[in-house]
């Protein structure tokens, strides 16, 4: 709920949106991506791009965001 809020009080017009989800299991957040679309209409959200990670595999995220984040040619 706190995203849902963020997302409501401010303006992300014109801003690509590229989501992340952490979890423990319950959740990889997918299901959240059409949520996201609706609360900011007026941006570009990159819902084939998202990533999910499970706070069992935390030793390994490090590497696995670097490779996400290589992938979207925001890191080299």
């Amino acid at each position: 709920m706190p995203v849902w809020s963020f997302l409501e009080e401010y303006d992300l017009s014109g801003k690509t949106i590229i989501l992340f989800f952490t979890h423990n299991g319950s959740s990889s957040g997918a299901s959240s991506i059409s949520t996201v679309a609706e609360l900011c209409l007026d941006s570009t959200v990159l819902a084939d791009d998202y990533f999910t990670y499970s706070g069992n595999n935390v030793d390994e995220a490090q590497s696995d965001v670097d490779k996400w984040l290589t992938e979207l040619g925001y890191k080299n």
